[in-house]
């Protein structure tokens, strides 16, 4: 790819999502693990030539990094990225394959140099700071299994009724994204995912920390010591009190008010095509969101710092 025409793409953020200081940051941090990962895996086939013979890359690291962000970003066809960059089909969908488990692997940025990987990391990371995390599962569009496969009808979800996987986002009280879980089968209620996850026995057993969910999580309270905090239940099914639905709404528009900042934030992760509606391999969808998630957490924390050091001065 010509210079001006990388340059273009990195300069202007509709393109790629992201800042041309956050992406210099991705290629001085990534960049050394692919290439470290790329020599280890040609040390470790048998060969007849020397490492470093042959023909040389046609795209070079931040061409790589460049298409899988724009892939992410936009869900634009392998095809497309091949004419853009011109190379082949191929070594876009190799190079998008190599980059996104680097992108996943990174984490959901907090603050510069403070990342978090893992749920128990985000829950040790709320209760040390004495925050509110909130927390409530989203869904992504894929294709429909072919037929006669088994488990064909795991895939399809009860709420929105159609093929999707299904995964778990924590968020703090400002809506900056903690965690994007690995997917399940859309089939999966929301609270059997959290379970899964051990949420239950990380809020059990850990530091003090306060869950705000929706009513898809009702149970979860009781089991956590009631660190997980859902709607009110309503008690009155038939002719109930006007008092009691003055303060029944009263609360639930408090708890609602309080959760929002959870739907902010997935939706600034559907602003990634990818995540609107996946065409791709079912099997690459965990990946897939937890790279949009470290993407759309390492954003936020760039564009918070630099105020910051606005304001500082």
């Amino acid at each position: 790819m010509r210079n001006s025409t990388r340059a273009a793409i990195i300069t202007d953020r509709r393109i790629t999502g992201l800042s041309a200081g956050v992406i210099a940051e991705l290629v001085a941090e990534i960049g050394p693990l692919w290439h470290e990962r790329h020599q280890a895996k040609l040390v470790s086939r048998p060969r007849r030539r020397a490492v470093g013979a042959g023909a040389k890359h046609q795209l070079v690291f931040v061409d790589r990094l460049l298409v899988t962000l724009v892939h992410l970003r936009h869900a634009t066809t392998h095809d497309v990225l091949a004419c853009w960059f011109g190379v082949d089909r191929s070594t876009i969908t190799r190079a998008i394959g190599e980059v996104r488990p680097l992108l996943a692997e990174r984490g959901c940025t907090v603050s510069p140099g403070v990342r978090l990987r893992t749920l128990a990391e985000v829950v040790d990371h709320l209760g040390a700071r004495g925050r509110t995390g909130i927390i409530d599962g989203t869904e992504v569009r894929v294709r429909r299994p072919a037929a006669g496969r088994r488990d064909r009808d795991k895939f399809i979800s009860g709420k929105s009724k159609q093929n999707a996987v299904k995964t778990m986002v924590v968020t703090d009280e400002d809506g900056r994204v903690l965690f994007c879980s690995p997917t399940r089968p859309g089939s999966c209620a929301d609270i059997t995912h959290a379970r899964q996850l051990g949420l239950v026995k990380l809020l059990a057993e850990g530091p003090p920390v306060e869950i705000l969910a929706d009513a898809g999580y009702q149970g979860l309270g009781a089991q956590t010591g009631g660190r997980v905090i859902t709607p009110p239940h309503r008690k009155f099914k038939k002719n109930a009190p006007e008092w009691y639905e003055e303060m029944h709404e009263r609360q639930r528009k408090t708890h609602s008010s309080r959760r929002i900042r959870v739907e902010h934030g997935i939706a600034h992760l559907k602003n990634w095509r990818t995540l609107a509606r996946h065409l791709g391999r079912r099997e690459h969808m965990s990946g897939t969101v937890q790279a949009a998630g470290a993407m759309r957490s390492q954003a936020v924390s760039r564009s918070m710092a630099v105020a910051c050091w606005g304001r500082d001065r």
